[in-house]
C-alpha cells in the first residue's frame, strides 16, 4: 500500500510540474476572465426585460442557468482534454522511453504502478473541476445573485465524468502510441456530446431512433449522462413557463438520470481498469 502511495504521489508531482499544466492554469484564469464580462453583461442586459402578463417568466433564473450551463460544458471540455493528455502515454511512450522496466518488479507489479498512475492523474483532474467550477458558482452569483439549485452534486457528476475519460485514456495507453491515443479518447469523447445532441434532436422531433441512440450512448460512454444530469440538477426546483424556457435553449440538453447511473459509472470504472490491467500484464516492455 505504501508503495501505492508513493508512485501515486509520484504521478500527482509530475502532473503539476509539466509546463502544460501550467498552460492549463493560464488559458483557465483567461476562461473564468471571459465567463465573468459575459455572465456581467447577460444580467445587465435581460434584467430589464418584462415577460407577457399571461406567462410568468424570471429573467434572472433564464440567464443564470444559461450561462451557468454553457460553463457546465466548458469544464467538462476543459477537464476531459487535461485529463487526456495526463494519461495519453503513462504506459506505451513511458515504455518506448525505457522509464516502466525499472519500476515494474517487485513489490510495486504492473497492476498497482498502472492503478497508482491513473489515481494520480485523476486526482490532479477532480481538483481542477472542482476548483473551476466552485469558481464559476462564485462568479454567476457576483454577477447575478443566482446559483444553482443542486450546488455540490453538478460539480462532483462533472468530475466523475472526467474521471471517466482519464480511465478510457489510460486504457488506450496500453495499446496506443501518445498521438493516437489522444486522438482516439478526444474523439469518443466527441461522439458522446454528439450522441447527447442527438437526443435533444429527438426530444424536439419526436423521434424514438434518434432518444434510443442517444440513451444507449449514454451508457457505452456515462460521461454525458453525468453531465446530463447535472445540467437537470441546476434547475430541478424550478417550474413553470421558466422551466420550460429553459428547456428550449441551449440547456436543454439536461436529462434527469436513473438510480442506476451512479452504480453503472463505478462498475464501469472497475470494468475499464480491470481490461488495462489484464491488458498491461500481457505487454511486452
Amino acid at each position: 500500500m505504501r508503495e501505492l502511495a508513493t508512485v501515486a504521489a509520484y504521478g500527482l508531482r509530475e502532473s503539476v510540474r509539466r509546463r502544460m499544466f501550467a498552460v492549463v492554469v493560464f488559458l483557465t484564469l483567461g476562461f473564468l476572465a471571459l465567463y465573468a464580462f459575459g455572465t456581467h453583461q447577460a444580467f445587465e442586459d435581460t434584467s430589464g426585460f418584462v415577460a407577457p402578463d399571461d406567462f410568468s417568466l424570471d429573467t434572472r433564473v433564464v440567464a443564470g442557468a444559461i450561462v451557468f450551463g454553457l460553463a457546465m460544458f466548458a469544464t467538462l471540455f476543459l477537464g476531459a482534454i487535461l485529463a487526456v493528455f495526463l494519461t495519453l502515454g503513462i504506459v506505451r511512450n513511458d515504455a518506448e522511453q525505457g522509464l516502466l522496466q525499472p519500476l515494474v518488479v517487485r513489490p510495486i507489479g504492473r497492476t498497482r504502478l498502472l492503478l497508482a498512475r491513473f489515481l494520480g492523474s485523476a486526482a490532479v483532474c477532480v481538483v481542477y473541476v472542482l476548483a473551476v467550477y466552485f469558481a464559476t458558482v462564485a462568479i454567476t452569483d457576483w454577477a447575478g445573485s443566482w446559483r444553482p439549485d443542486r450546488l455540490v452534486a453538478p460539480g462532483l457528476e462533472l468530475a466523475a465524468g472526467v474521471v471517466v475519460v482519464a480511465a478510457l485514456s489510460t486504457l488506450g495507453s496500453v495499446f496506443l502510441t501518445a498521438t493516437a491515443n489522444g486522438i482516439g479518447v478526444l474523439m469518443v469523447f466527441g461522439a458522446g456530446l454528439v450522441a447527447g445532441l442527438l437526443g435533444q434532436i429527438g426530444d424536439a422531433i419526436d423521434s424514438e431512433r434518434l432518444n434510443r441512440i442517444s440513451e444507449v450512448a449514454s451508457w457505452v460512454v456515462p460521461f454525458e449522462a453525468l453531465y446530463q444530469d447535472g445540467l437537470n440538477r441546476l434547475t430541478s426546483d424550478t417550474f413553470g413557463f421558466t422551466r420550460f424556457a429553459l428547456q428550449l435553449g441551449p440547456f436543454g440538453g439536461s436529462q434527469p438520470a436513473s438510480g442506476w447511473l451512479l452504480p453503472w459509472t463505478a462498475a464501469y470504472l472497475l470494468a475499464v481498469g480491470a481490461l488495462a490491467a489484464f491488458a498491461f500484464s500481457r505487454r511486452d516492455l
